[in-house]
């Protein structure tokens, strides 16, 4: 196992390779959360493009340095932009993060899930508990049904203490055998390559009180990807963001102010992060299952 205080170090150059790369993202994300995403990847350094045409999507994914796939809102033009855009960037080997939205709660997001899975190499995968279980079961590696609110994780789904390891297993699981990166976020987040599992227990809870935290989150690690090696731009994108929403709540709570304050104290966490805070408030670990 690659050790979480050598990973730790590695996020200085996650931090400083997106600000010197800028990595155009395309986010092929909702009309929910489409603003806060461009609003995301440009306060970490990146450089978002939001184009959503299938028409353009050959030329447009081509000059990007990275693809996120949202799936937050599903119509018919922008599946096909999707698979499109999937297409073009495994030919240039342009990573993909997907964000699975709502996957479990209709026979439709299932079906287009499947045929990005299994037609696509993907970079990353990130979602809620819920969501990576629903994939887990689709796939084969577990029997166990999860049912989320909406596009919520489940209560039964939310990330503890008490059901770490077992959420753990799956999660690395799935990363084993999708051969990608699979983040599931919640209170304590996970992320594994497949090999290695690894654990961060920052973050608010305001944070899943706005919309779009978690479609931020995955554009923030489809940027630290298109600037980084894989596991490097999930882990440091997962500890800017979660601090940022530590940092940015804490000051929120202590000053009495609600979710809308707290959305804009985000953003500006977001954009001030640096390695000194990351390396004074991570609460990094690796996780043995």
């Amino acid at each position: 196992m690659i050790n979480s205080k050598e990973l730790l170090k590695e996020t200085e150059n996650g931090l400083t390779n997106i600000k010197k790369i800028k990595p155009l993202t395309q986010c092929i994300t909702n009309i929910v959360t489409s603003n806060d995403c461009a609003n995301a990847v440009l306060t970490v350094g990146g450089s978002p493009m939001m184009a959503d045409d299938a028409e353009e999507e050959e030329e447009v994914v081509g000059i990007n340095n990275a693809l996120e796939i949202n799936i937050g809102k599903l119509s018919k033009d922008q599946r096909e932009a999707m698979f499109v855009a999937c297409k073009k960037a495994n030919e240039e080997n342009i990573p993909i993060t997907l964000d699975p939205v709502g996957v479990g709660i209709s026979t439709l997001r299932n079906e287009v899930v499947l045929k990005i899975i299994n037609n696509y190499e993907l970079a990353s995968i990130r979602g809620n508990m819920s969501e990576i279980k629903t994939i887990a079961r689709l796939i084969g590696i577990i029997n166990e049904e999860t049912i989320a609110k909406g596009v919520d994780v489940a209560d039964d789904d939310i990330i503890s203490k008490d059901n770490l390891k077992r959420n753990g297993k799956i999660v690395k699981d799935l990363a084993n055998q999708l051969n990608t990166i699979v983040f599931a976020s919640g209170p304590i987040d996970i992320i594994s390559d497949g090999e290695n599992t690894y654990t961060i227990e920052n973050g608010s809870d305001m944070m899943p009180r706005i919309t779009g935290s978690g479609c931020m989150l995955s554009a923030v690690v489809a940027a630290f990807i298109g600037s980084n090696k894989p596991l490097i731009g999930v882990i440091t994108a997962g500890l800017t963001t979660a601090i940022a929403g530590e940092i940015a709540g804490e000051y929120c709570k202590e000053n009495n102010l609600g979710t809308g304050n707290f959305r804009a104290y985000f953003i500006d966490e977001l954009y001030k992060m640096n390695y000194e805070t990351i390396k004074k408030m991570a609460k990094f670990n690796s996780l043995e299952i």
